[in-house]
């Protein structure tokens, strides 16, 4: 079955052909990166205003690229959520108009969902390298195997996830403020850097410990050169990164002497028990101008660091309590080298494999969307023409609950 997917949940737009669910035939993406870049973040209103002018082209390239006409395909699936509301009636409405227009099923996909799937996606192989004939649809080797354990980690959402099956989720614990890719780019603008912030702090947290190298000093001394908080929240899996962005916000204040407006960051004031936070955070920025002028290198590696050891940790622990023999990375946070360095660190040990998809299907594009529709449609599951987007849509999880025995 070939399926097209559709992406346009925030300002990427895409689209691609994928083959049962795992072989990729095309996948284009069209990125805004640049636009935004000005901006340090995006911008919803430009964002769906680029996805109009180039959500056509970038569909007859995937087309075009994976050499099928629509006679070739099967099924289309779009994203309908959760994104920017903007973003998602683009894709939304060019999906469900190509479904009636080439009278070919819809589903529409859940974008949290699909960054799973695409631990399903094979970057370099094909259905024709394989024999797939008469193949079941659900399990064909080199499937991640369930049970197991998704670390879900975007730039709007952290979330732990126990997959029993296709569909099948269990809530573990989710950030309870911001999540892991939002602490990323806020803190990359705290210390002056691009936009996307994640993809800014691993550069310069690799540049500091490069540095280590030269000097014949171990790495983890650009990692650790920096004490910084973890919100261990023991007893639940859940997370907390505001703290440590809080954290980092008053370094920068005191290492620069100027009071930076914690409103320009998040948009909130920060009072309460944050008075506390801010007097030590606050003197070791002061204390490291004293010494010279700040490393932003190490800034960023020791802020990296306390984001990666908090998801590493947790998610092992996650692993072991529920046996799971694999554990699969998903969003954009997966990208990052760090943190698969550490949990393969992590899990190793326990003789638990870990799988995350190629750095260009962590990121947002079409190909997980037709994996993710793909699976759906193989259950049966299609999707009516009255089909809205749901800006705030979760994972469908069947159960929820916090364990107590971190």
């Amino acid at each position: 079955m070939r399926v097209l997917g559709i992406e346009s949940s925030c300002d990427e737009t895409g689209a691609a052909i994928v083959e049962d669910g795992r072989y990729l035939l095309s996948n284009v993406v069209a990125s805004q990166v640049e636009i935004h870049n000005r901006y340090g973040g995006v911008v919803p209103e430009v964002a769906s205003r680029q996805q109009l002018s180039s959500i056509i082209p970038v569909i007859e390239t995937a087309m075009e690229k994976a050499t099928c006409s629509w006679q070739d395909i099967d099924a289309i699936g779009a994203t309908y959520g959760p994104g920017l509301a903007g973003s998602l009636l683009v894709g939304l409405t060019v999906g469900k108009t190509l479904s009636l227009a080439q009278n070919l099923p819809f589903i529409g996909v859940n974008h949290l969902e699909a960054h799973v799937y695409a631990n399903w996606l094979r970057k370099d192989e094909t259905s024709q390298d394989r024999d797939t004939v008469g193949a079941s649809w659900d399990v064909r080797e080199g499937d991640p195997t369930f049970p197991l354990i998704g670390l879900v980690i975007s730039g709007a959402h952290s979330e732990l996830v126990l997959v029993r099956g296709h569909g099948l989720y269990e809530l573990l614990g989710r950030t309870r403020d911001d999540a892991a890719g939002e602490a990323f780019d806020k803190v990359a603008r705290i210390l002056g850097l691009d936009y996307p912030g994640g993809p800014a702090i691993q550069q310069a947290a690799q540049r500091a410990e490069e540095e280590m190298r030269r000097q014949r000093k171990p790495v983890e001394l650009a990692r650790s050169a920096y004490r910084l908080p973890r919100a261990w929240l023991r007893g639940t899996y859940d997370f907390s990164f505001s703290g440590l962005k809080t954290a980092m916000l008053h370094l920068a204040e005191g290492a620069t002497g100027n009071q930076l407006p914690s409103r320009a960051i998040d948009g909130k004031k920060n009072t309460g028990s944050e008075g506390k936070q801010q007097s030590q955070y606050t003197r070791m920025g002061m204390q490291a101008a004293q010494r010279g002028a700040p490393n932003v290198a190490q800034l960023a590696a020791s802020f990296q660091e306390a984001i990666v050891d908090v998801l590493a940790v947790k998610t092992r622990l996650a692993a072991q309590e529920y046996h799971v023999k694999q554990v699969v990375l998903a969003g954009g946070v997966a990208a990052n080298l760090s943190l698969r360095a550490r949990l393969e660190q992590e899990l190793l040990p326990l003789r638990i494999r870990l799988s995350y998809p190629p750095i260009e299907f962590c990121t947002d594009n079409a190909a997980m969307i037709a994996s993710a529709a793909y699976f759906h449609l193989c259950q049966g599951d299609t999707s009516g023409l009255d089909l809205d987007v749901h800006p705030g849509l979760s994972l469908p999880f069947s159960s929820s609950r916090v364990i107590p025995s971190v």
